[in-house]
């Protein structure tokens, strides 16, 4: 495996990018691959079901419990072409034995319901683990991708589901109309287990042909995963940088190496010089910092020069020291105190009393801060209890508190009158009279009355903008299951006739109007 020959970047991913590169990576060899799959699988199926024809359900079943062995052949075409290295069909198929032959029974038995079997494949398949070794390798690379492995798997088997029940409808739709109209289902249910088998085998082929499309989109997208993890564990992108940085170098190391060795084994220009020849002397440069300048002013060069070296000759310069090595600080001597810092001292503990009685002078202020604050808590409170009176008066009564009404209660909600003074005084024996002449009538005095009934009696702080479904809300914080069930069946008419035009049956006369007894009896006035 050379990493430099890989036709995908090489470089740490997310897990669903990853998923992404399988996508690519299948639909890149995806003639390979499903032909490949077909030709192994398909035989197979047909083997299942001629020797099973009685039984459907069993030839599908071991056909799909043998989905791990046939998910190899993929594996090795993906894990060759990843490098340039893409088999044709007949190499492909040529090594089906040589894959299939480890570790055959354990995949499809016991490892069969891994939900991370496309991850874990490649280490049976290309790593060649086994045993205690193939267990700890995969509790390595699980401690990242696993998860993406159990959601890719998930996900799968809701596809292959999906894709069956589409391609069942896609051959019922294509079913002649006439075809259709003429067909006895219950017949053809019935002869389904005897003469019509053909039926669950031509199912269980569909299944068997979705496979051939998504299974090689599954192994590719585990294979990837597997990649992924093992980039992120040993750094394949940084080994890879490095070969590419060698393969540039590699075309101008030797002649580095080249020139590096001319100039060591090049001899210096004292060794050509005669052994009793005297080095030359150091010629002063006219132009350097020693030389003479500004000479034709009062103050030269020169004499400001021995003005300085004069004065570091002086104190407090007399004690001049060059240091040009590393070296640990000396210790200080501690010093003496003196009276300023005794002075110092008394000022700081002075300062600090101050404070304190400063601190003791700020409990006045946090008494009237505190006064503040439960001001404050208390207006909260008074502006809750004004905000939310209209609440506060429906429900006042459910607790034995008297009840103040000083709000405006509305005599029309929807446009329907509900003053108490305009309802009969015996509702459900009026509305019973109405119902065969005038079922609209009936139908909304029962819903003016209930209205009314929840205004004035239950309090619901009802208002001419609520909707239906509001003052439904509204009764259901009654908590009265009951009334909420007779509101609800009651307005659903009430909406279905006024909206729907839409007549409520007949039956629903005697269940309103006894429901409306039950609740309120016969009087309705406030």
């Amino acid at each position: 495996m050379r990493l430099t020959d890989a036709s995908v970047a090489i470089r740490p991913r997310s897990a669903w990018e990853a998923l992404d590169l399988g996508v690519l990576l299948a639909r890149r060899h995806a003639g390979l691959l499903m032909v490949s799959w077909a030709l192994f699988t398909l035989p197979i199926f047909l083997l299942l079901s001629l020797a099973l024809w009685r039984y459907p359900g069993w030839a599908i079943f071991l056909f799909w419990l043998f989905k791990p062995a046939y998910e190899r052949l993929p594996l090795h075409i993906l894990s060759r072409a990843l490098f340039g290295d893409t088999p044709t069909l007949k190499e492909a198929l040529k090594a089906l034995p040589r894959l299939l032959k480890p570790q055959l029974l354990a995949s499809v038995t016991w490892r069969r319901f891994s939900p991370t079997r496309s991850f874990d494949l490649p280490v049976l398949q290309l790593e060649g683990l086994s045993g205690q070794a193939r267990s700890q390798r995969l509790v390595v690379l699980g401690q990242r991708d696993a998860g993406a492995a159990s959601w890719l798997t998930v996900v799968g088997m809701h596809l292959e589901g999906a894709l069956c029940f589409g391609l069942i409808a896609l051959l019922y739709m294509l079913l002649p109309q006439q075809l259709v109209v003429d067909m006895d289902w219950q017949k053809l249910v019935e002869a389904a287990s005897g003469d019509w088998l053909w039926l669950d085998h031509l199912s269980n082929l569909i299944y068997a042909l979705v496979l051939i499309a998504w299974e090689p989109v599954y192994v590719a997208c585990g294979f990837t995963l597997y990649l992924n993890r093992r980039t992120a564990l040993e750094a394949w992108d940084i080994e890879l940088a490095f070969r590419r940085l060698r393969q540039r170098l590699t075309g101008i190391a030797y002649a580095v190496l080249l020139a590096f060795g001319v100039l060591l084994v090049q001899p210096s220009e004292r060794a050509w010089a005669a052994p009793d020849q005297a080095p030359a002397t150091e010629e002063k440069d006219p132009q350097g910092p020693e030389a003479d300048r500004l000479l034709r002013q009062p103050l030269t060069s020169k004499a400001a020069q021995e003005s300085i070296h004069a004065l570091l000759d002086q104190p407090p310069f007399e004690n001049r020291e060059t240091v040009t090595r590393w070296r640990f600080g000396e210790e200080k001597k501690p010093e003496k105190l003196t009276k300023q810092d005794v002075e110092g001292f008394a000022k700081l503990l002075k300062g600090l009393l101050n404070l304190a009685e400063f601190w003791k002078s700020l409990d006045t202020v946090a008494l009237v801060l505190e006064v503040l604050l439960w001001t404050a808590i208390l207006s909260l409170l008074a502006w809750i209890v004004w905000r939310y009176r209209d609440w506060l008066a429906a429900f006042a009564g459910r607790v034995g508190l008297p009840v103040r009404l000083e709000r405006q209660i509305p005599n029309q909600l929807f446009g329907l009158e509900i003053a108490p003074e305009s309802l009969p005084d015996d509702v459900a024996s009026e509305a019973e009279r109405l119902w065969a002449e005038q079922p609209r009538a009936a139908l909304g005095l029962l819903y003016r009355a209930l209205l009314s009934q929840l205004l004035h009696t239950h309090r619901l702080p009802l208002k001419a903008s609520h909707t239906e479904s509001e003052v439904l809300r509204l009764v259901g914080q009654l908590e009265q299951s009951e009334l909420e069930s007779y509101s609800q069946l009651l307005t659903a008419q009430w909406l279905n006739l006024a909206y729907g035009h839409r007549l409520p049956e007949q039956t629903l006369r005697d269940r309103l109007c006894d429901g409306w007894r039950q609740l309120f009896g016969q009087e309705v006035k406030a």
